[in-house]
């Protein structure tokens, strides 16, 4: 998607839309992003031009919405009324529900409850319009915000530093969980940093959102003419002018897709088993490739005729027949075999994407890292069971030491340089079935090897068709960790579970959820906000296999899974300790209200803290603290300067605490 944003205009919409967006198709966009729900007129224009467009519901996100319950009815109302309106025009792509709901006011609220609300305006939009997409345009200052059923993560970002561009959608990736990643804003304001910087930024922007495995990027903004209510003439985003005249930046825009890598030669390595049923689609992938490999597919003693089916179906790969011996022995023929200087292993039961093999290679290009790999996706579940096992814990994840360097990296996705592979000895040929890619992986750290993440290099795994199938491979997990912990006792707690450096991946987007515990900074203002934790969040239900026996079967997967592997892991059975019950709860909050037109957020904590108030732990749920009182502040935001300052203390009087900020407001 490479998309613009266009309006909100001072005075409205324009007479005739056709000469805007025959120059923004032009220009290589396919998509527009607008701030409000289109008229048809606009969506008729839109499509004439060949442009999608991604509307936005305009409602009261810049208040405490959820303590006004009135204000997120007509949220809904207002999305429904919209959707019954226009989401079978064509033109229409999707939706994004809300944009940046501020910080402050996502604390005040509750974040939890704050998501839950993004999440029901998604099912509402979804159950009127389930051909559109549906998302919530997100920022960094919230970056723990990201609804669980959205389609895709979509984050603003306005980084003018490269490098920290570059390394900020690295780390994206990874709050997106399995789901595609947009930036749904970048831009440069040209009247303070001149119009060729605008446009050199914009050239690097949009050309390193390729680059890095993004799913489009949207520049902020078509015109200089923009307005909040009343025209904005003290910045100037835009492509054009407000005479409607190109600036350079529109002209520096680059769309072009990245050339494709070039590198060493690349041996794919395909062990199979009995899996006649699952290799054909597997093959099938790696046909479509965009890089240039030779494929290996090494039978391990199938007694399905596999061997005979690959020989037949796929004559381009190379087979290589075995007696049985297992599966590191079978990884280890094949890279004995193969010719290539980099060794891609993936399984039979995964569809590599066409470009993985595109998407590795870079990692390797700067010579720091001896092996690389991509996420493994579950592809949509087709039954309940599937569904169940897709989001239970304990698949094959990666564990990552930062958002590009990885501790492990499961063996259905992983590549090697020859060298590195033979410094280690291959894989360990006890490993028969499991546990051969962790082992092979400490081996490589322990060696000196970096390993690094492509998070765009991905292979459609797919996951045990039923619950039973996925609790015996859970066991058998369980007996494949029995031989790492002998191999590797240092890198196992008494309790018998694995010791990771990293975060391990669990393919859900990074969510806040009940006892997240979440980084606001100083007084709540940091710029970056973010989930303090070591396990990121598993992958959820999809909605429509999410029923109260599939929630069931769940949870009992959840509890029977770590005990099964443990049990066969170490004999051991786990115990869940009670839940502590908090020795001094905290006193019920006092809270009010009061206006004070113009004030900002920072400028009434600036009298406080010149009262004696001091600021809380980054990690607190409030901003100031004073011999065991406490102070929430937040403040609501509308046209022509209006501000609403949110008040909740504990141990002090909130009236108390607010009649000092006024005078000290008033006296000022």
């Amino acid at each position: 998607m490479l998309a613009v944003t266009y309006g909100p205009f001072p005075g409205g919409w324009p007479e005739d839309f056709a000469p805007d967006f025959t120059r923004i198709s032009a220009a290589g966009f396919n998509s527009l992003r607008l701030y409000e729900m289109p008229p048809r007129r606009l969506l008729d224009a839109a499509g004439k031009s060949g442009l999608s467009v991604f509307a936005g519901l305009q409602w009261a996100s810049f208040f405490d919405f959820l303590g006004s319950p009135a204000l997120f009815s007509a949220a809904r109302t207002t999305l429904a009324a919209a959707l019954r309106e226009t989401a079978a025009h064509p033109a229409l792509a999707g939706v994004y529900v809300a944009n940046e709901i501020p910080a402050d006011l996502v604390r005040w609220m509750g974040p939890v409850r704050v998501r839950l609300a993004l999440e029901d305006l998604i099912a509402l939009g979804r159950e009127i319009a389930p051909d559109l997409l549906f998302a919530y345009a997100n920022f960094p200052s919230t970056e723990y915000l990201e609804p669980e059923n959205a389609d895709f993560t979509a984050f603003n970002v306005y980084l003018e530093g490269r490098a920290e561009f570059r390394a900020y959608l690295r780390r994206l990736h990874h709050i997106a969980g399995d789901r595609p990643l947009v930036i749904s804003e970048f831009g440069l304001d040209s009247q303070r940093n001149g119009r060729d910087r605008q446009a050199e930024i914009l050239a690097w922007a949009t050309r390193d959102s390729a680059e890095l495995e993004t799913a489009g990027i949207t520049v902020f903004a078509w015109s200089d003419r923009w307005s909040t209510g009343a025209e904005v003439l003290d910045w100037d985003f835009g492509l054009t002018d407000r005479a409607g005249n190109p600036k350079p930046a529109l002209a520096a825009l680059d769309f072009a897709n990245p050339p494709p890598p070039t590198g060493p030669s690349v041996s794919v390595i395909v062990c199979t088993r009995n899996g006649r049923q699952r290799i054909g689609a597997c093959l099938a992938a790696l046909a479509h490739s965009r890089e240039a490999h030779e494929t290996l597919v090494v039978d391990d003693g199938s007694t399905d005729g596999t061997a005979d089916f690959v020989a037949g179906k796929f004559p381009w790969a190379r087979l290589l027949r075995l007696q049985p011996e297992g599966l590191s022995a079978a990884r280890n023929a094949g890279a004995a075999a193969a010719s290539g200087e980099i060794l891609a292993f993936t399984d039979d039961d995964c569809e590599p994407d066409p470009e993985w093999i595109a998407r590795l290679l870079p990692v390797f290009q700067a010579g720091t890292h001896a092996a690389a790999g991509g996420p493994n996706l579950p592809p949509a579940a087709r039954t309940w069971e599937e569904a169940v096992v897709c989001a239970a814990p304990g698949a094959p994840s990666h564990v990552l030491l930062s958002d590009a360097e990885a501790e492990h990296l499961p063996g259905c996705n992983l590549a090697v340089t020859r060298a590195a592979f033979e410094a280690i000895g291959g894989f360990d040929q006890r490993f028969r079935t499991a546990g051969d890619d962790v082992d092979f992986c400490w081996r490589l750290r322990d060696a000196g090897f970096r390993l690094g993440f492509a998070p765009g290099a991905f292979v459609w795994h797919w996951r045990r068709p039923s619950i039973s199938a996925f609790l015996r491979q859970q066991l058998g997990y369980g007996r494949a960790e029995r031989l790492l912990l002998a191999k590797h006792p240092a890198r196992f707690s008494p309790q018998g579970d694995a010791r990771w450096q990293g975060f391990i991946y669990g393919g859900g987007p990074v969510r806040v959820m009940a006892g997240s515990v979440i980084y606001y900074g100083p007084m709540g203002a940091a710029g970056y906000q973010s989930i303090v934790n070591r396990m990121l969040p598993l992958r959820g239900l999809p909605a429509r296999f999410d029923s109260w026996k599939s929630r069931l079967a769940l949870a009992a997967v959840r509890h029977l899974q770590p005990r099964l592997r443990a049990w066969t892991r170490a004999r051991k059975i786990l115990i869940s300790p009670p839940r502590p019950t908090p020795a001094n709860p905290s006193p019920p909050p006092d809270e009010t209200a009061f206006q004070a037109p113009h004030i900002e957020r920072q400028e009434i904590l600036a009298i406080l803290l010149a009262r004696g108030w001091h600021p809380a732990g980054p990690t607190a749920g409030w901003d100031l603290e004073k011999s065991g009182e406490r102070i929430l502040l937040a403040v609501e935001r509308g046209s022509s300067g209006f501000r609403r300052v949110l008040l909740r203390t504990w141990g002090v009087s909130a009236g108390r605490v607010a009649g000092e900020i006024q005078r000290e407001i008033a006296e000022e």
